[in-house]
């Protein structure tokens, strides 16, 4: 009964009934003949990402060769500029992954004795430089995503010659070049994960696809004591657990489960403590062996990659109603239960240009919406009201709270700006929970600025606490990460 309900589902939205959708505007191509496909898909490419760099678009196109970096300025005339081999080539390479940050690219490959490469994009357009190239910490990684609000990366499903394997691991990259371990996990409040397939992070918050094993939100604020908001193992359509993007807003995750015949699914995380699947959509099509690959959500559109399908685009002003709105199949051969065509998109350059990776025929630059989301992008922290932690949470009178420093050793300052004054003010760290972990008794607080100092209790574990101050004129609940 479940395949009947699905197979309608697909049926019932063929492209027909929506008029509003049209084909994409195809503005160039690119591709290398000379390349090999891999031995198992035949896939001669995999992940696309982008750059602009000194009045330059371009391309970052994986292959089974390499990191091709592909001069998309003149969408009409896409050309090969640089090129960065990988240190390991061949029909062996399926998967490559790329990230930028701080004016470096990160590279990354899934397969053999590969390492983690940093490239230094500064010289462009004449030259570029690997200033980092070590499979001491990072010889196989499956994706990587850098949240560049915290400079951290995740590597997920990796490997390193020193480091070992690791469901997840964490770098600080605030030394671009400089990698350095924070941790490694795959115990997310209970969801005991073989691997981490993908994530999407903001501002420490990470959602992380788990491949067969679901689904999970964790705060990463502090890297030593991680704490899960929630997880989601059972779903409609559940299956491969693949890849997701989260809304500008912070209000809806898009995700994907990498299952032939798979709905995508609107993950209502507005209260990230229980997410909610809202409404699963498709690309509607006919083809029962359909599936998306990657995603990302930007500026009231949602860009996916299909592997039979090539580029769709929704439009989500509507956010749990998705509607198709351009499309474009980057792939004529017959469809089937294997892996071939799109892989990767990207829609993030100035020119608000699409750039997208079929498997087999190379880079495709596409038209785009009309605006260049890269300036105009405005992104929402996650709302953590459900944990009790605001990142203000203020009544009458409270004018401005600063902790510092953050994370906490030993001492922990606070100062407060208020109205009008108060006589007593409580002052407590309680745990996640909203449990008392140390009292600090009470403040008599003039009205202006105020600066109060608090010796933290050396037998507190490190980890994440809130500070609480109340009065008959004050309440306040900010997050304070002790290490």
């Amino acid at each position: 009964m479940k395949l009947l309900v699905q197979l309608a589902l697909l049926l019932f939205c063929v492209p027909a009934l929506l008029p509003a959708q049209q084909q994409a505007n195809l503005l160039g191509t690119w591709d290398d003949p000379g390349l090999v496909g891999s031995t198992f898909y035949d896939n001669t490419y995999n992940e696309v990402w982008g750059l602009a760099v000194n009045g330059h678009e371009y391309a970052i196109v994986g292959s089974t060769a390499g990191t091709h970096f592909i001069d998309v300025t003149d969408p009409s005339q896409p050309f090969e500029a640089h090129f960065v081999a990988g240190n390991f080539q061949g029909g062996g390479v399926i998967h490559r992954d790329y990230h930028d940050h701080n004016g470096y690219l990160y590279a990354v490959c899934d397969e053999g004795q590969s390492t983690l490469q940093i490239i230094d994009l500064s010289g462009l357009p004449n030259d570029l430089e690997v200033v980092y190239d070590s499979g001491d910490y990072i010889r196989r990684s499956h994706n990587i995503f850098i949240d560049t609000s915290s400079a951290k990366m995740y590597a997920l499903a990796t490997a390193g010659n020193q480091t070992g394997y690791a469901a997840m691991r964490i770098f600080d990259i605030s030394d671009p070049t400089d990698p350095v371990v924070l941790g490694s996990y795959n115990n997310f409040g209970g969801l005991v994960a073989g691997h981490v397939h993908d994530a999407y992070v903001r501002d420490n918050i990470a959602f992380l696809n788990c491949g067969n094993d679901g689904f999970a939100i964790v705060d990463f604020s502090d890297p030593i004591n991680p704490q899960t908001l929630s997880t989601l193992t059972e779903y409609p359509f559940r299956g491969y657990n693949h890849s997701g993007w989260l809304s500008d807003d912070g209000q809806y995750y898009y995700m994907a489960d990498e299952t032939h015949g798979a709905a995508m699914k609107v993950i209502d995380v507005r209260n990230p403590c229980e997410p909610e699947v809202v409404s699963t959509f498709n690309a509607q099509v006919s083809n029962p062996f359909s599936i998306p690959h990657n995603q990302i959500a930007a500026c009231g559109y949602l860009y996916v990659s299909y592997y039979y399908e090539g580029l769709v685009v929704y439009d989500i002003s509507d956010p749990a109603n998705p509607e198709k709105v351009l499309f474009y199949d980057t792939y004529p051969e017959p469809d089937g239960p294997s892996y071939k065509g799109a892989w990767g998109i990207y829609p993030f350059l100035p020119s608000g240009n699409i750039l997208l990776l079929d498997m087999q025929s190379g880079l495709h630059v596409f038209e785009g919406m009309g605006d260049n989301c890269a300036a105009s992008q405005e992104l929402t922290p996650v709302n953590l009201d459900c944990l009790g932690i605001n990142s203000t949470t203020t009544t009458e009178g409270v004018e401005s709270l600063e902790l510092f420093p953050q994370p906490a050793s030993g001492l922990l300052n606070v100062r407060v700006g208020l109205a009008e004054g108060q006589r007593k003010v409580n002052v407590q760290l309680l745990d996640i929970n909203g449990r008392p972990a140390q009292r600090f008794g009470t403040e008599q607080l003039q009205p202006g600025a105020n600066l109060l100092s608090f010796e933290l209790d050396p037998a507190l574990p490190a980890g994440v606490y809130l500070l609480r101050l109340r009065g008959e004129g004050v309440q306040v609940v900010r997050r304070v990460i002790v290490q």
